[in-house]
Parts: structure tokens; sequence; C-alpha cells
């Protein structure tokens, strides 16, 4: 049975280790970014940022999805690449190349219309190359990518 909280909403109350995979109960893992997670696109890009050099990229996943689910229309299909691109990034710290290979492309594709006029300082060209890049060639270590200019 799935953890609950107090208004009957499904939450994963399990820990988590460095790249997201559930723990037992009783374990020790590394904290998670709460549900509720509300952040101007600045604070989160440089939280997800701070999470990517730090090689946690489920961590940064987190923080970009909630940033997608606050984000103006216009901006949702960024912050939603920008989220696929980091959980294609967890996936590949995990071994599961296919997977990453599958998120990255998309995440890519995804990000590609908003490289005309990248709001936030965002380096959409770079972001995709590197994730092209890795779609072509995944890494075994910590990921390098910058997200802004």
């Amino acid at each position: 049975m799935r953890d609950r909280d107090e208004s009957g909403r499904p939450r994963n109350a399990r820990p988590r280790d460095a790249y997201g995979r559930p723990l037992p109960h009783g374990t020790t893992g590394v904290p998670t970014m709460p549900d509720d997670l509300v952040m101007r696109p600045s604070e989160a890009l440089r939280e997800a940022q701070r999470l990517l050099d730090a090689d946690r990229p489920f961590h940064a996943h987190e923080v970009l999805e909630a940033a997608w689910k606050d984000a103006p229309e216009p901006e949702r299909e960024l912050w939603r690449g920008l989220a696929q691109v980091a959980v294609g990034i967890t996936h590949m710290r995990r071994g599961n190349a296919r997977g990453a290979r599958a998120l990255l492309s998309r995440a890519a594709d995804r990000l590609e219309p908003y490289d005309a006029d990248p709001p936030h300082t965002i380096d959409v060209q770079g972001v995709v190359q590197r994730v092209r890049t890795l779609v072509d060639t995944p890494e075994e270590g910590p990921v390098e990518l910058k997200l802004t200019q």
C-alpha cells in the first residue's frame, strides 16, 4: 500500500538514495525536496544546478518538476524538458542506458523550440547540444551540464 499524507494524497515516505532509488523503511536516506516546493525560476535554476553539480540529478529533477508545475503555460514545456534532462541523467547514473537515451532525446526535442528566445538566461542551445552528446555517448560518472549562460 502506498504512503499517504493527512489529506489522503499519495506520498512516498520511503527514504531514497542519492539517485532517487527507494530504500527500505527505517533506512537513512538522502533528503528529498518537499512536495509543495515553490521557487522563482532563478532560484529553481540555481538549486537545480547546485544539485546537478553535486551529482544529484534525481533531486535536481524534483526542483525542475516543481518549476514545471508552477510555470506559466508558455514556459511549461521548457521546464518539463529540463526536468526530463535531469531524469535522463538519473537513469544514466543508475545504469539504465536505454531509458536515459529515450528521456534525453525527448528532452532535447522538447527544449529546441525555446532556442530562439530562451527565458531566464537558460542556455537552451548548450543544454540541447550536451544532451544530444549524452544520447550518443552516455557517461559513467557525474555529468557536467550548465543550465544557464
